[in-house]
């Protein structure tokens, strides 16, 4: 693993995966009784509908962790965003069930039915296209602090309020090419499925997220401007946060 190599207090891991989970607490309980008392911290959601977490920890832990993920429910090391921090982002470490993995309170959605996935090397060309409308589906507090350059972005204050926006102001017959982005990636992979559900045709969701795309694409080609919000001590990261 490579952030073996780096001098790092703190590594964070920030992961999410929509799968099938018939028994949400029995993962719960593992993951406690694995976790519980080691250097790990942050909050993990578990539900039927698969795994949330930003968590942070000594490399070595984290290693384990995703290796503990990857048996029980599928998680590829390469879906993970990694950052570092010299101080401890998170005070308790949280594994909670919940209904889902992120609320969409207004529309009932199978994630498993998303839109396309596009890679971070990818996304630049994408955007690039004159037919695609450029959706950020963060809230504003979020977009305040930053985007894509050309992004619509939708003014929303929660994420469920996407809803209500997409039916009131966009249409399937004139937004035919759609490229939505967030944070890690979870809400607009949720947010793509809704949006093929009412029936617009070409929905494209940036994998992994802003938090990929900051690294993995270069500031120097980069299309991100400003800083990307987090949820945890350090707020907001931009490209400086991911050089190695």
């Amino acid at each position: 693993m490579i952030w073996y190599e780096l001098k790092v207090t703190y590594l964070i891991a920030t992961f999410y995966r929509f799968v099938s989970l018939p028994d949400p607490t029995t993962l719960r309980e593992d993951l406690l009784a694995a976790f519980g008392e080691s250097d790990l911290r942050g909050t993990m959601l578990i539900a039927d509908e698969g795994v949330n977490g930003t968590i942070a920890g000594t490399p070595s832990t984290i290693d384990h962790l995703l290796s503990v993920l990857a048996e029980k429910v599928g998680l590829e090391r390469e879906e993970v965003k990694f950052s570092v921090s010299k101080e401890r982002p998170f005070n308790r470490l949280k594994f909670r069930v919940k209904a889902e993995i992120i609320a969409f309170r207004k529309a009932e959605v199978n994630p498993m039915q998303s839109g396309t996935y596009v890679q971070p090397q990818e996304w630049n060309e994408l955007i690039a296209d004159a037919e695609v409308l450029l959706l950020d589906t963060r809230n504003r507090y979020e977009t305040d602090l930053g985007s894509f350059a050309g992004a619509t972005e939708p003014g929303i204050e929660t994420f469920s309020d996407f809803v209500t926006y997409v039916r009131e102001n966009l249409d399937p017959a004139k937004h035919c090419k759609v490229a939505m982005f967030c944070t890690g990636g979870i809400r607009c992979e949720k947010a793509s499925a809704f949006m093929l559900q009412e029936g617009f045709g070409e929905v494209y969701h940036l994998k992994g997220g802003i938090l990929k795309y900051l690294e993995e694409v270069p500031e120097q080609a980069s299309k991100w401007r400003g800083s990307c919000y987090v949820f945890d001590r350090r707020t907001a990261v931009g490209h400086a946060d991911y050089e190695r």
